[in-house]
């Protein structure tokens, strides 16, 4: 019976937050680790939650001087890449801080962000990744590709 009431009521999306690293990763590097990730955001069977600060450090990323050399080889613009983040992503106000600080300063708007939604955070960031223990115990699992683990 209950296989009947749910049949054609949608799953909810699986919500993640990305690191920077890992939206380079999707639309400029395309990293082979990542094809799973860009048909789950395309297909809309992820939310994709960040802040407008991840979006303004995307946007200073995109002006380094290696990866303006990988935009021009790629035939892309910092546009382009940012285009794709505005298609995908669902903007969210910033996090509280959360209950564990990163050693990096930098990916302690991810931690939080992802803490305060209970999401996968996906980051190929040692500082991040050696979270991972404490982060489960808040509800989000932390991997470097997609899909995560989730946490019991």
């Amino acid at each position: 019976m209950s296989a009947v009431l749910s049949a054609g009521v949608a799953a909810a999306p699986v919500r993640v937050v990305l690191d920077t690293n890992i939206v380079l990763d999707l639309w400029l590097y395309k990293d082979t680790a990542t094809p799973v990730l860009l048909e789950a955001l395309e297909t809309k069977s992820v939310q994709w939650l960040a802040t407008q600060v991840m979006r303004d450090e995307l946007e200073r990323v995109l002006a380094y001087t290696h990866i303006v050399k990988r935009l021009v080889f790629s035939q892309l613009t910092a546009e382009d890449i940012l285009a794709q983040f505005d298609a995908h992503v669902q903007l969210m106000p910033i996090a509280a801080k959360a209950l564990y600080v990163c050693k990096d300063g930098d990916d302690q708007k991810f931690i939080d962000l992802a803490a305060q939604h209970k999401t996968q955070l996906i980051s190929k960031d040692k500082a991040v990744l050696t979270m991972r223990n404490r982060m489960a115990r808040l509800g989000v699992a932390v991997a470097k590709v997609f899909p995560a683990a989730l946490p019991a």
